[in-house]
């Protein structure tokens, strides 16, 4: 039996070991996400459930290559290939996904966003057209392209409910276990673990307003705001963190895009998917249902952005929902404004980017104001601002 500790006793280890008696001063971050980080966790309000995925296991996800038909089991498709079998295909074009051959060998996921990337429209006969198909999940809810567009973690998962609510309100509740969300996880590592748990919860709060207890399935890609053409030995650090979280944070599927954005070769595809078998087999960290929960300050962020992304998305609701708040440019402007605030500090070096504001830090050859536009939204990397 451990014997009990209190809080003063945790501040005054942290004393201790950070010799400062400004332990707050010292551990609290500042955050675009108006998350409160506190110095310490010796608590949670609230103990969370487990909060489980829907895959057995995570998927490892690779690009199509002929190469590795023996080796993966999970392939992403943009363009048909015949005679696989035992596979998992997750079809990413929206031709291939309308007429691609079902194999009963196979499972099938539609990556296929059915809302207007400009003005949020849906395209009603493509959602029925991939409805009908014999896929385990039929229509994606890209939030991914939000991310790369600069949406905080609360706009993204705001966004992510608020189109599920407009698909609801045309198709029906019975939607909710056809649908597969796209996510991109970003670098601030405990901050994106905490994302895809809060999602879940947030989900599940929306399925039980409809009479149901769903939870959502969750593709999770490697971001490419935080990425650097002149740097790509930062770019396999950072995506092999971001595939880390996204796999204990409990995505049911993880892909990680090309470390190599200047002019990939098939050895940076075949590295940038190894990064997965790296992860999966000598840490195991994709067998887990939750893997973080019991920790107290993963615990806490969990709960703070299940919060504030579900009092987001009832405000997008009470502006008509998300095709109404795109159609009226507001939530282009909202992300605008949030990406202008990112790109500021990157600008400022709050937050680092090594090899383009940090060690060295590159001159500026870009103005903010030349890469973004307040009335539409287009994915923008930090770096381009250097490059």
């Amino acid at each position: 039996m451990f014997p009990k500790t209190s809080l003063s006793d945790w501040g005054d280890l942290v004393k201790k070991q950070l010799k400062s008696e400004d332990i707050y001063g010292i551990l609290n971050v500042e955050n675009l996400e108006n998350l409160t980080v506190k110095a310490y966790n010796s608590e949670v309000l609230k103990t969370l459930k487990n909060l489980p995925k829907i895959a057995e296991s995570t998927h490892l996800v690779s690009k199509y290559d002929e190469s590795l038909e023996e080796d993966v089991f999970a392939f992403l498709l943009t363009e048909n290939v015949d005679n696989l079998q035992d596979k998992t295909l997750f079809i990413a074009d929206k031709d291939l996904a309308e007429h691609i051959k079902i194999e009963d060998e196979n499972t099938y996921f539609s990556l296929i966003d059915v809302f207007d990337e400009n003005f949020g429209e849906i395209n009603e006969q493509l959602a029925k057209e991939l409805s009908a198909k014999n896929f385990q999940r039929n229509i994606c809810i890209d939030v991914s392209f939000h991310q790369n567009c600069g949406a905080s973690i609360n706009q993204q998962l705001a966004i992510a409910l608020s189109k599920t609510k407009d698909l609801i309100e045309i198709f029906g509740s019975d939607i909710l276990n056809k649908l597969i969300f796209k996510l991109a996880v970003g670098s601030n590592y405990f901050f994106e673990i905490s994302k895809i748990r809060a999602f879940k919860l947030v989900f599940n709060q929306l399925s039980k307003e409809y009479g149901k207890d769903e939870i959502p399935y969750i593709f999770a890609e490697t971001s490419l705001r935080n990425k650097s053409k002149n740097d790509p030995e930062n770019n396999l650090i950072r995506s092999t963190l971001e595939l880390s979280a996204a796999m204990i944070g409990g995505a049911d599927a993880v892909f990680s895009n090309n470390y190599l954005l200047a002019n990939p070769t098939e050895l940076s595809t075949e590295i940038s998917f190894k990064q997965q078998i790296v992860l999966a087999y000598e840490s195991i960290i994709n067998v887990f249902d939750d893997a973080a929960n019991g920790s107290f300050f993963v615990e806490d962020l969990t709960q703070q952005i299940a919060e504030k992304s579900w009092q987001l998305f009832l405000e997008f609701e009470e502006k008509g929902g998300y095709s109404e708040m795109m159609k009226s440019a507001e939530l282009q402007e909202l992300i605008y404004n949030q990406a202008i605030q990112e790109q500021n500090w990157v600008k400022e070096g709050k937050i680092k980017l090594i090899g383009v504001n940090l060690y060295p830090k590159l001159n500026q050859t870009e103005e903010i104001s030349d890469l973004y536009n307040e009335a539409v939204l287009k994915p923008v990397r930090w770096a381009e601002m250097f490059e």
